[in-house]
């Protein structure tokens, strides 16, 4: 039996009949056309064809307008149609689609014989955890701030100050590309040397995620360019690149650090409920099948909200063990395609005083990830860092972060500053 690969589409249309638009669709975007072709060239063209899986028509609820009219319809594609590469599929199942009015692709359902041709994240999760040696609690990531412009001294002393309050992760800001005051091998040499003071003070390791940038076709090199310096992670914006670099990327046994997902261009392509591709497709599976190691996405809390439930969407798709149970169209397989977990980054925003909402909808799996929740702190950065620690200990041991706050002063002033979200 054939394998598929099955795209589920959400379109929206005041007229249109659903199911004789999913018909256009399935043959449109594999076999171009059925209907004329001779029934000898049928059967030769039937493992080509793409397949209407189901259609379910919504209809505007009272008050609503006829605009929010819209079916969800999956098609199943052949995978002997496509590469087994994600620009392939992308296209595939969305390039010419994603131009024919208001349709969003807003999930994507790989085959076992698509996903054997991808390992997923080469650390995950808990190799991230093994790294560092933390296992019992959410890990805490601190983002550098301010930098364009700074020359290699400042760079150091506000990594110092961010490892010094007990992050676990700091990365550079994405904006920050190769330049002549803090090019890469000495950005990563006098950050590392900040790290191993700092660790001799809190006994933490830390990693540095350092941005990996330049033209496309000397990423990997500067890669290893960035490990033979001593660089232990990476920062890459995945979606400017493409996520077959990412693979690319991941899959070199050479680049033998963590690579973490930055969601850089994702506003342009996920936020609209009526075009583009779903979060959780986005920044969730594709990420994880390419290779992320961490994902960075806006969170539902902070400056850049992304709503509540697309946020789970994600976390669940990058945590989940089978990524392929629910492919069930096809070819069955008992082949063992389990990935590593990516481990979710909700960022943008966060203070001390979300903590509690990031552990109730995230558990324990997650980085809690600041900028100027920590380089804001009314008491400095240090003191940013410690009410971060100080608020996970606090959620996970069942105190109120008002109570913890009494013994607990950077957390106190943290409260002071920018309240607590219920």
């Amino acid at each position: 039996m054939s394998a598929y690969c099955l795209a589920t589409y959400r379109c929206f249309d005041e007229k249109a009949d659903f199911h004789k638009k999913a018909t256009g669709i399935a043959v449109g975007l594999t076999v171009g056309s059925w209907t004329e072709l001779p029934e000898a060239q049928k059967a030769q063209m039937e493992k080509h064809l793409g397949k209407v899986v189901a259609v379910e028509v919504h209809e505007p609820a009272p008050g609503q307008p006829p605009s929010e009219r819209y079916a969800d319809i999956q098609i199943a594609y052949p995978d002997v149609n496509f590469s087994r590469d994600i620009p392939a599929l992308l296209v595939t199942v969305f390039g010419k689609l994603s131009m024919d009015g208001k349709i969003k692709l807003i999930d994507l359902n790989f085959s076992p014989g698509f996903m054997a041709g991808f390992a997923g994240p080469k650390f995950g999760m808990q190799g991230v955890r093994d790294l560092l040696g933390v296992h019992d609690r959410p890990l805490l990531m601190s983002i550098f701030k301010s930098v364009v412009g700074y020359e290699l001294p400042a760079l150091r002393e506000q990594f110092y100050l961010q490892a010094a309050g007990g992050v676990d992760l700091i990365k550079d800001d994405e904006i920050l590309f190769e330049n002549p005051l803090t090019p890469l091998e000495k950005r990563i040499e006098v950050c590392l040397e900040a790290a191993e003071q700092a660790t001799k003070e809190t006994g933490q390791k830390l990693l540095y995620a350092v941005n990996l940038t330049g033209p496309t076709f000397q990423l990997a090199e500067q890669a290893k360019k960035a490990i033979r310096a001593g660089a232990n992670a990476l920062l890459f914006n995945v979606l400017a690149y493409g996520f077959d670099v990412l693979q690319a990327l991941s899959a070199d046994p050479e680049i033998n650090i963590p690579i973490m997902a930055h969601p850089a261009m994702a506003g342009a392509t996920y936020p609209s409920p009526h075009y583009g591709i779903s979060a959780s497709v986005l920044l969730g599976k594709l990420m994880r099948l390419a290779g992320a190691d961490l994902v960075l996405f806006p969170s539902p809390y902070g400056s850049v909200v992304m709503p509540r439930e697309e946020n789970l969407a994600i976390k669940q798709v990058l945590l989940t063990n089978d990524l392929h149970r629910d492919y069930a169209y096809g070819a069955a397989s008992d082949t063992d395609l389990k990935l590593a977990a990516s481990f979710p980054v909700p960022s943008a925003g966060i203070h001390p005083g979300l903590v509690p909402l990031i552990l109730r909808d995230f558990g324990g799996d997650v980085v809690v990830n600041a900028g100027g929740g920590i380089h804001g702190h009314p008491l400095g950065t240090i003191a940013g860092g410690q009410a971060f620690r100080q608020a996970i200990d606090a959620t996970l041991q069942g105190i109120t972060l008002r109570d913890y706050a009494n013994n607990h002063p950077e957390l106190k002033a943290a409260i002071d500053t920018w309240g607590i979200k219920e």
